[in-house]
């Protein structure tokens, strides 16, 4: 039969059973593939309308914002009007150049940035063919029955049908921070969208509590799709060193525009050209302005989240890419990071001996785990939930006990989830004789429930240590039978039926094995050299996480180890005062965790912290980097700075290894580019104060070494790899100034010296030669290019001499490189070549060639000031132990 879609306002003024006809459906067996594959075609995807990033010409046209294409434009304006035609076709021609190289370098940040965004799918669970089965979002169409669950986020808007403590935020929509509590009933048509109880609503959470809905709307039909054009983007947020670097900019930008006046007007003063001072004044201003270093560190961070993303781990901001480099505390879980989350059942302790089957009947039952596809041979069976929950079903089932045929036999009322308030999980069923709930979860709440004799109790006390001793995961069962004439009173008491759930008839315990991961044991080594400290923060009984922590050779003393409610008892100060003793907090809950992050960060830590959870959010967001699961609850991962995608821990330490590189490389970069700036400015600036009767350099050669020769050796350094020693030093601070000493150093001190020996070039070839000012000026434009091509090898690492490295392992620097010297060789005999050939001038540049003597003095000077620096970073290495 054909699907005819009504598209509704008023869906929650229908009650269920009206609302499930107009959308035929049937909610217990819920669509199947076929008609929700047919409702697709006819309604489309779940999805709402994305940003799209910018087009390529709205990229290209971009760059003509930037001050520096305003200045160099307005220089090609004015050389043209005084007839410098030649002078002018240059300055046009280096305008689109730079555009160009803005455009690739932008493009290429764009478009890894917009990848990296859309990785990240979320999926949903749904009723199909009479089974739950998980499902991509946008594969959602009207009359699907969704599971709910505490931290997912609502995947369409939709007409509740079932509702166990279901508390959700609507934020998203009606700006109320407070959850509203949903529920099965029939409202009128004038109640407000905010107080609409019975419906769910696109984008909104999940905040505490399970149920169903049927769908009602999708994509751009639902509430929030309605108003996804009005819908601010979120800004981007910069990360410190970007902030800095920006200020950083404005303010070399502001100097180096002074600096440029004050030479234009000397210039004129002296008697030189007015047009070749104003030419001047703006190569310096190109030069000394560091227009690119905002998009190169851009392209630095894009390329470090591309790198993580292949370990695995997605970075969901620039901010945190960059903070990952000064982590000093990783304070992870236990289960699914450290471990593989393959948990096996080990072993079932019965309190009773009779009672070993019906154990695994409350385990089954009292579990939220769920097979998709029942049908299939049990080996292809696919079982969705937590690990724990899965390895409890799959023990039941090998058992020969079957959850769907218990659940046909004892069909389930209602199913209390998993919550770190309760710490278990319960289902309800009626029965023959009345109603039975079943209840699994951390064993000590379960005792704590459960009633004992004391011989009963010290025996099952003992049991759980000897289990916890040996590194086993416990999970309590436990049961109770509520007469038949209580079963409406049950039902009637769901949303608050956690009161109802003392006394119970103690079954046992089932204990689980769950293997460490491969290679975890060496990331916390490889953390350990790099001064970051590996702490475990899980909600395991404290003898378990002792014993993984042995395993891993962290300390597991009783010293070492704190528990929730140890953590509750005591005072700020003291926590402070032990907290670095401390490696192992056991029994923690959501709330704990906020408390350990704000010890640490009173120490002035940077520190990372794992969780998957929807209560696990608020930590997350304190931590300086939060870091969800893959396998967590949207709320987690949309939480975090982090996700792991394949859960596992040693995504850690590479994430941090690839934060350390990005700093590594936005530090050569500023390096190399604020270098050459600053020695072409002080050259120019001391040749007019010396009172040279030319100057050194002419305008359009400064140009063409900014713009064209030194442009792709910077650009390369985006592309370095890490250094050999990157996890064997210690985390660098957050706070540290944008130009540390040995950058300092490079640029200034080795740049004056660069500058002396420049101008002692300069002076001495005017006494000494017959050169012409234009020879002269070749070998000065020359000599400033080589020394960029050279010492750009050396900017490759700011810790170790060039003799410690490859300098040839970037292989974009390679090529960069001998592109730089053949634009120099180009422009100096090029025009030779062609002179006979071509029937104008092609020197542009205005430049000589050079005989072998010059070559000689040019490499040479290039060679000494390479020297100079690896002599600084050979001072640097002595003076400092720790500089490794």
């Amino acid at each position: 039969m054909d699907f005819f879609y009504t598209r509704l306002d008023h869906w929650h003024t229908l009650s269920q059973q009206d609302a499930l006809s107009q959308l035929r459906v049937d909610p217990k067996k819920g669509l199947t593939d076929e008609e929700a594959g047919n409702r697709k075609l006819q309604l489309g995807a779940n999805t709402l309308p994305q940003e799209q990033p910018p087009h390529a010409w709205v990229i290209f046209l971009s760059q003509f914002r930037s001050p520096l294409i305003f200045i160099l434009v307005l220089a090609g304006v004015i050389t043209f009007l005084f007839r410098e035609y030649t002078d002018s076709a240059v300055i046009f021609g280096t305008v689109l150049l730079n555009t160009f190289i803005g455009y690739m370098q932008e493009s290429k940040a764009t478009s890894a940035l917009s990848k990296l965004k859309q990785y990240l799918k979320h999926k949903t669970i749904v009723v199909r063919n009479g089974l739950e089965k998980e499902i991509p979002q946008e594969n959602l169409v009207p009359g699907d029955i969704v599971i709910l669950n505490a931290g997912s986020r609502v995947p369409a808007d939709g007409r509740i049908i079932e509702a166990w403590n279901l508390r959700v935020n609507e934020a998203v929509l009606t700006g109320e921070w407070v959850g509203s509590w949903k529920k099965d009933i029939v409202l009128k048509e004038d109640v407000a969208l905010a107080d609409r109880d019975n419906m769910i609503y696109m984008g909104s959470v999940v905040e505490d509590g399970s149920g169903k809905a049927v769908i009602t709307a999708i994509g751009v039909d639902t509430e929030l799709g309605k108003i996804s054009g009005l819908l601010k983007k979120v800004e981007e947020t910069k990360t410190p060193y970007q902030k800095k670097l920006s200020q950083f900019s404005w303010v070399i930008g502001f100097v180096i525009v002074g600096i440029s006046s004050v030479i234009f007007l000397e210039g004129i003063f002296t008697g030189k050209n007015v047009l070749e001072m104003f030419k001047i004044a703006v190569a310096l201003s190109v030069a000394g302005i560091p227009e690119g270093l905002p998009i190169a560190m851009t392209i630095v961070l894009a390329i470090g989240m591309q790198r993580i993303l292949r370990q695995r781990g997605l970075v969901r901001y620039l901010t945190s890419a960059e903070t990952l480099g000064s982590t000093t505390v990783i304070a992870t879980d236990k289960t699914l990071t450290l471990t593989e989350g393959k948990m096996r059942v080990e072993e079932v302790c019965p309190l009773r001996l009779a009672d070993r089957e019906e154990t695994l009947v409350g385990a089954a039952l009292a579990n939220e785990a769920f097979i998709e596809n029942p049908q299939d041979m049990l080996q292809d069976w696919i079982v969705r939930g937590r690990p724990t929950d899965r390895a409890l079903l799959e023990a039941a089932t090998e058992a020969g006990i079957s959850k769907i045929e218990l659940e046909n036999r004892m069909p389930l009322l209602f199913r209390l989830p998993f919550a770190s308030e309760t710490k278990y999980v319960a289902s309800v069923h009626a029965i023959s004789e009345g109603t039975k709930a079943f209840v699994s979860g951390a064993p000590e709440r379960i005792l704590q429930l459960s009633a004992l004799s004391e011989d009963e109790r010290i025996q099952a006390e003992k049991k759980l240590q000897e289990l916890t001793q040996r590194g086993l995961r416990v999970v309590g069962v436990a049961h109770k039978f509520f007469p038949e004439g209580e079963q409406q009173n049950v039902i009637s008491r769901k949303d608050g039926f956690e009161t109802a759930l003392t006394q119970l008839n103690f079954l046992g315990f089932i204990a689980l094995k769950d293997p460490l991961r491969k290679g975890v044991k060496e990331a916390i080594q490889m953390a350990r050299q790099a001064g970051i400290e590996t702490i475990i923060v899980t909600g395991d009984h404290a003898l378990t996480a002792r014993a993984i922590a042995k395993e891993l050779g962290l300390p597991s003393e009783q010293s070492n180890t704190l528990e929730g409610n140890q953590l509750e008892r005591i005072h700020d100060k003291e926590l402070a005062d032990h907290l670095e003793d401390i490696t192992i907090f056991a029994r923690v809950e959501p709330a704990h965790k906020l408390r350990i992050i704000e010890a640490w960060q009173q120490k002035h830590a940077i520190i990372a912290m794992t969780g998957d959870g929807v209560n696990d959010a608020p930590a997350l967001k304190k931590a300086d980097i939060g870091i969800a699961l893959g396998s967590g609850t949207d709320v987690a991962k949309e939480s975090a700075d982090l996700v792991l995608l394949d859960d596992r821990f040693s995504i850690i330490p590479a994430a941090i290894r690839e934060g350390r590189v990005i700093l590594d490389n936005i530090r050569k970069i500023v390096t190399f580019m604020l270098s050459s700036a600053f020695t072409e400015t002080v050259l120019i600036g001391a040749s007019i104060l010396l009172g040279a009767p030319f100057l050194p350099i002419t305008a359009l050669q400064i140009l063409w070494i900014n713009l064209v020769v030194d442009s792709l050796p910077g650009i390369s350094l985006t592309m370095e790899k890490a250094e050999r020693d990157v996890m064997k030093r210690k985390p660098s601070k957050t706070n540290a100034p944008l130009l540390n000493g040995e950058m300092k150093t490079i640029i200034f001190v080795i740049g004056a010296l660069t500058d002396i020996i420049l101008l002692g070039i300069f002076f001495w070839l005017m006494r000494v030669t017959d050169y012409s000012p234009a020879h002269i000026q070749t070998i000065l434009f020359v000599g400033l290019g080589i020394d960029s091509l050279l010492y750009v090898f050396s900017c490759k690492s700011l810790r170790r001499n060039i003799w410690e490295y490859n300098p040839f392992s970037n292989i974009y620097l390679v090529w960069s490189v001998l592109f730089g010297f053949a634009a120099l060789f180009s422009v100096i005999y090029l025009p030779i070549l062609l002179e006979d050939i071509v029937p104008f001038s092609l020197n542009i540049l205005h430049t000589e060639p050079l005989n072998g003597s010059d070559w000689a003095l040019l490499f040479g000077f290039g060679l000494l000031n390479v020297w100079l620096i690896e002599f600084a970073k050979w001072i640097y290495k002595k003076r400092d132990k720790n500089y490794v």
